[in-house]
């Protein structure tokens, strides 16, 4: 895989960057470029994992409001078909699709926006955790727990919100119709600031975790959709938010999610200090990839 090309794109409201790492030596004879997309992570989430593709043409991108990609707009928030249409505009900037798209957590989510909005763009989709609430068996309570999250950012700050944020992501199990009396938990217990820096621009508790999860996939234009689509969870997953929004998201599909190595970031290899299994992920990636031709 050769060094990574950066551009940038103006779209309505944004300027997004994304990246191009052409292969390079011992390439298969499938050329369709492989799209790695994650929200509200950036596209050096993805060096790890690219790194295992390297006779794979690799796209990764920046989403709106995220480091290198700014918004000029003035929103506070962004929806799943706001990303999507980024999806789409990069694909066509490339001059890429069809493409191969692994999306993961709220890069599922768009993804499969835009599967729905533009099946010609994508010949596979791999969607890891998409978390919408909607489509979990305890959807009001989930959706008020996210809210909360969201209102405790937007009054408290980072530290609080990105307590619960945590508490929420790796509960096992269902939330039950009285989670308002549960404790909240300290921001200290994750080592998170206490105090309020007064900023209120993160990309997850304040751009997309709403968008993110109450958005409803389009089921019908999914299924009918010419996109091969598969629903992925992490072995270590099991239970949690994510995860059972997968199982969710699959059975609006009528198929169940295909296991993959690891947990929510299992394709990580230390980058944002968290460990997956890297190596392992790529290899299901690319058996799953192959599955399509």
């Amino acid at each position: 895989m050769t060094a990574a090309e950066t551009r940038t794109l103006s779209v309505g409201g944004a300027t997004l960057t994304y990246d191009i790492r052409r292969a390079a030596g011992n390439r298969t004879d499938d050329d369709t470029v492989l799209f790695l997309v994650g929200s509200p992570m950036d596209a050096s989430g993805f060096t790890s994992l690219a790194s295992h593709f390297p006779d794979r043409t690799v796209l990764t991108y920046d989403p709106r409001g995220v480091s290198r990609s700014t918004r000029d707009d003035g929103a506070a928030e962004s929806t799943p078909r706001e990303h999507a249409e980024d999806l789409r505009s990069v694909i066509e900037a490339v001059g890429a699709g069809p493409v191969d798209t692994f999306a993961s957590s709220g890069g599922a989510v768009n993804a499969l926006a835009l599967v729905a909005d533009s099946p010609g763009l994508v010949r596979t989709l791999v969607a890891h955790e998409p978390p919408t609430a909607q489509v979990l068996p305890d959807r009001e309570a989930a959706l008020a727990v996210c809210a909360d999250i969201h209102a405790t950012y937007l009054r408290d700050g980072v530290g609080p919100a990105m307590a619960k944020f945590i508490a929420v992501t790796s509960r096992k199990g269902p939330f039950t119709a009285d989670w308002a009396n549960e404790p909240a938990p300290s921001p200290t217990d994750f080592g998170l600031p206490a105090e309020d820096d007064g900023g209120r621009d993160d990309p997850l508790l304040g751009q997309n975790i709403r968008g993110c999860t109450t958005f409803t996939p389009d089921f019908d234009a999914l299924r009918a959709a010419p996109t091969r689509i598969v629903i992925a969870a992490g072995q270590e997953s099991e239970g949690e938010f994510a995860a059972r929004a997968a199982a969710g998201v699959a059975a609006g599909l009528g198929s169940t999610p295909t296991v993959f190595p690891s947990h929510h970031g299992g394709f990580l290899g230390g980058e944002f200090g968290q460990q997956g299994a890297p190596e392992e992920f790529a290899k299901t990636l690319r058996h799953v990839l192959e599955e399509s031709r």
